[in-house]
């Protein structure tokens, strides 16, 4: 008889229905994620009327010159901010050094439309700023003196930068944080400068990190419509506006809609390269961390007034502006409207946010229970949601929800008698639908960030031990992975509060959020109307910087300076 081969461990069991059904729910959340973005591919390649060669002699070159304008010169001074504010928070010590390294992050907070509010009221021509200099000087009228025109393109870089600039600064000064002292300290005895430094090995060694940070830039400058709409600046995105609600024509407006997506694939593909290209490793096993160096005299209070810059006109000027016209106006905290757009913003954000944990959840679970490869090849695909504006997912939510309304109710009308009306495009469901589109990427982000904390042994102990693949998900990751969630849930709630083209297209008639409150405000001028519900949508917003602030407060290190004159530094420890 031959004798018995070797044992082996018997592979985990993955039969049953049970992780059958998770990956067809991965693939359920995968098409609904998607199917928007399909959307307006297929109506952009099949419309009623096309009006492509109209749109290509006319508008299109204007659209399309005034948005490559904008998303160069606001990426570009938002990387020289951002970089240069985190290379000098990094890698020196100053005056306020350690209060500016959190509050270069606060402009997150205010939405980039109610910076450009607030821009305009505070130096327009009736506005406090040329009416003091006019009383001061004693000119009479505008053609006594010149003024930067505000409402101008230039006017909306400033503005988008000053808002924008954060993502740079945070992925740049991450970069920089995580790069070895020993290499500098190798450069400075070789005789590097401050700048040489720089330009040789910070510059080099964050670059993929710059790069990432201005495609984001880029890509959050073409879905921007407020800002853009207020300054009159003709970008795709009001392109899509005017084609649509003016010319009622919902297949240019997605042809139009095509423009950006390769715009903003273009992007994703560079970014992506950039960092294929670039990989840095440090050259020892326990790197030391970069010891900051102290700016005495002038150049500290140089390095101080630089970095306050940014925080100034990105968020006191317009947070000051607009909470002086709250105050101003406190019988406008009385409106019912007000009220009224405070719990519908709460509803949909809250109800968008959960529905996009859950099925980033579903999503992110049925991918790695790994039964079919499908899954796991869209997952990545899915994000794409978070890089199109939100005028580009309107006209791929709205149109085959449309069609699946009047299908949905001639038959409940034939087989009951009764027209239930527009179930989905009449009511909230839309916004939230596009929402969840939207937004999927951070939820899908924080939910695939925890789970990848859990050892693999933990949840093969509880399958082994007889769990179901519902009950491992239950028992093991969930209490592992609360925070994460949680983390995702504010973030994705916040994003849905400051969203503005998406709720302004999909809103159904007489419901107002807090965002398009101030917009339709501020549009008619009347900023002291619009002052309370942008000091809500700040506060939202500086409840997500909060965390954010906590959260990179435990990745980067503390710093501390090394002592005048000896020239030995002092380790670091982490937060």
């Amino acid at each position: 008889m031959r004798p018995p081969g070797p044992l082996r461990a018997s592979p985990p069991a993955r039969a049953g229905r049970g992780p059958l059904l998770w990956s067809l729910m991965a693939l359920a959340v995968a098409a609904l994620v998607l199917l928007p973005i399909l959307s307006v591919i297929w109506i952009a390649l099949h419309p009623s009327e096309n009006i492509w060669p109209h749109l290509l002699r006319t508008t299109l070159p204007r659209y399309l010159g005034n948005t490559l304008l904008l998303m160069a010169g606001v990426s570009v001074l938002s990387a020289l901010i951002g970089t240069g504010a985190a290379w000098l928070i990094t890698m020196y010590r100053f005056p306020a050094s350690r209060a500016l390294g959190w509050m270069l992050l606060l402009p997150l907070s205010i939405p980039a439309y109610v910076g450009a509010y607030a821009l305009v009221d505070l130096l327009e021509y009736a506005g406090p700023v040329q009416s003091a200099l006019r009383n001061l000087l004693g000119w009479q009228s505008a053609r006594d003196y010149w003024f930067p025109q505000i409402r101008s393109r230039g006017g909306a870089i400033v503005v988008l930068t000053a808002a924008l600039y954060p993502y740079v600064y945070l992925l740049a000064r991450t970069a920089f944080c995580e790069q070895s002292g020993n290499t500098y300290e190798a450069a400075r005895a070789l005789g590097a400068g401050p700048w040489g430094r720089f330009l040789r090995l910070g510059l080099p060694l964050a670059r993929p990190a710059i790069a990432a940070g201005m495609a984001i830039v880029m890509m959050e400058t073409v879905s921007d419509f407020g800002t853009v709409d207020f300054f009159a600046v003709q970008t795709l995105t009001t392109g899509i506006f005017t084609v649509w609600l003016e010319s009622n024509n919902a297949g240019g407006a997605a042809q139009i809609a095509g423009v950006i997506l390769i715009l903003v694939l273009v992007l994703l593909g560079i970014e992506r390269g950039s960092r294929r290209r670039q990989e840095y490793h440090n050259a020892v096993r326990d790197p030391r961390p970069v010891v900051p160096v102290r700016l005495c005299g002038w150049r500290g209070w140089l390095a101080t007034a630089l970095c306050l810059f940014p925080f100034l006109v990105g968020f006191v000027l317009p947070g000051g502006v607009i909470l002086l016209h709250a105050l101003a106006n406190a019988e406008r905290w009385q409106d019912p409207a007000l009220l009224q757009a405070l719990l519908n913003t709460l509803w949909v954000g809250g109800w968008a946010a959960v529905t996009t944990i859950i099925t980033a959840l579903l999503l992110v679970y049925g991918v790695r229970l790994g039964l079919t490869r499908l899954p796991r090849l869209l997952l990545p695909v899915t994000t794409i949601g978070y890089a199109a504006p939100g005028a580009v997912l309107a006209v791929g939510v709205l149109l085959p929800l449309a069609a699946f309304d009047n299908w949905l109710a001639n038959l409940v009308l034939m087989a009951t008698g009764t027209d239930p009306g527009l179930i989905l495009t009449g009511s909230a469901a839309a916004v939230i639908y596009a929402y969840c589109v939207r937004f999927f990427a951070i939820a899908q982000g924080a939910v695939d960030t925890g789970m990848e904390r859990i050892p693999p042994s933990l949840p093969m102990a509880a399958r082994s031990l007889g769990r179901t693949a519902t009950g491992t998900l239950r028992a093991v990751h969930m209490p592992l992975i609360r925070g994460s969630v949680l983390t995702g849930l504010l973030l994705v709630f916040v994003d849905c509060v400051k969203e503005l083209p998406a709720t302004l297209l999909l809103r159904p008639f007489n419901f107002n959020t807090l965002a398009t409150r101030v917009y339709d405000a501020a549009s008619l001028e009347n900023i002291g109307e619009a002052a309370p519900a942008a000091v809500l949508v700040i506060l939202v917003g500086l409840a997500a910087v909060v965390l954010l602030t906590r959260n990179l407060g435990r990745t980067i290190p503390a710093d501390a300076a090394p002592k005048e004159g000896t020239g030995l530094a002092r380790t670091r420890a982490k937060a």
